[in-house]
């Protein structure tokens, strides 16, 4: 007959058996039954919005629990980033496909940028990015070069990619960007190129005007005049970079300051306070949809261009970009003066 006090000791090690797995339990059990919000910071028909509603279909069976995955847009990218920072749920249950102009926003936009970025969990990237600057086919700008002779009326979105890059090639190498702002997404700027509202697009992912523009390649509607990445594309071949034209080391950093957020071109993030276990989750949730061959063919479908970026890697890129040196930020922000009348 086993003795009281071994009873009392087998209890006590069940007890701590059933404690130390107790949190793990917690994470993995934690979704099931529940419905995650992918939060867009952009608006709909755009790049963003195309590919967080392929990854909304598909996410959700690599997180333990299965849960539903609903997308909602915030147009204002700032916003968005904003409610992620400050009023989300920070259970793990609310995520978001955010620009990746917030990267710099507090640079630009100190005022209006009530986030830090070194605070988010950040759970990887769904691509990394060229830009492209395009015009129509009807515009007199053949070549770069005309970039610099002649004024070029491009659409943009306020303090993202489209307007923000256009603005510091004007002060950085000389260019004559007119940007005129107002619209809420690439998709929108698209059509006024369409409609003959502006003539071109200062900055566009040219994964993304490949994806939602095809045909402008194929019937040769635009001429791609110059691009914009700390690499260069080698599928745009001779294509210029707009590093080619700068004339210094100062003006340079400056550039590839602007060209770092490029890497982290599509950013997922968690809000702070997330549990770790469940961010560590929805890390390894990603992970594992970069190689999902279903949710990769219907990208492909859509041409979506997929490179994931792991979340440990985007650290390293905030990392950077928080440990900018004062000087370099400094005339990163002057860089947007001359415009900001």
């Amino acid at each position: 007959m086993t003795s009281p006090i071994v009873l009392i000791l087998h209890a006590a090690a069940a007890a701590m058996l059933v404690l130390s797995s107790a949190p793990a339990a917690t994470a993995q059990d934690f979704y099931a039954g529940k419905q995650i919000t992918l939060i867009v910071g952009a608006g709909v028909g755009g790049g963003y919005d195309l590919q967080a509603r392929v990854t909304a279909r598909h996410l959700g069976k690599h997180i333990p629990g299965n849960p539903s995955i609903v997308v909602q847009n915030m147009p204002s990218r700032i916003a968005a980033a904003n409610h992620m920072f400050s009023t989300a749920p920070k259970d793990g249950a609310t995520i978001a496909l955010l620009q990746r102009g917030i990267l710099l926003a507090k640079l630009i936009y100190p005022t209006g940028t009530r986030f830090e970025i070194e605070k988010f969990h950040w759970l990887g990237s769904l691509n990394s990015e060229v830009a492209v600057t395009l015009a129509w086919h009807n515009a007199p700008h053949k070549t770069a070069k005309d970039l610099f002779d002649k004024e070029l009326i491009v659409g943009g979105i306020t303090g993202v990619d489209p307007e923000t890059t256009p603005r510091i090639y004007n002060s950085l190498i000389g260019t004559k960007f007119k940007v005129v702002t107002g619209y809420n997404s690439t998709g929108q700027i698209a059509l006024a190129v369409e409609r003959g509202e502006v003539h071109g697009i200062g900055d566009w992912s040219w994964s993304s005007l490949k994806a939602v523009r095809p045909n402008w390649l194929a019937d040769k509607q635009i001429t791609l005049l110059m691009q914009g990445a700390l690499n260069k594309e080698p599928e745009l071949g001779n294509l210029p970079s707009a590093l080619d034209f700068i004339k210094n080391d100062a003006d340079r950093k400056v550039m590839e300051l602007h060209f770092t957020q490029k890497k982290a071109a599509r950013p997922l993030v968690a809000p702070p306070e997330v549990p770790a276990e469940r961010v560590a989750l929805l890390r390894k949730a990603f992970e594992a949809l970069a190689k999902d061959k279903e949710f990769l063919a219907e990208a492909d479908k859509a041409r979506l261009e997929i490179g994931f970026v792991p979340g440990a890697e985007i650290d390293k890129v905030v990392a950077q970009i928080a440990s900018t040196p004062p000087d370099i930020a400094e005339r990163y922000t002057k860089a947007f003066a001359p415009e900001q009348k």
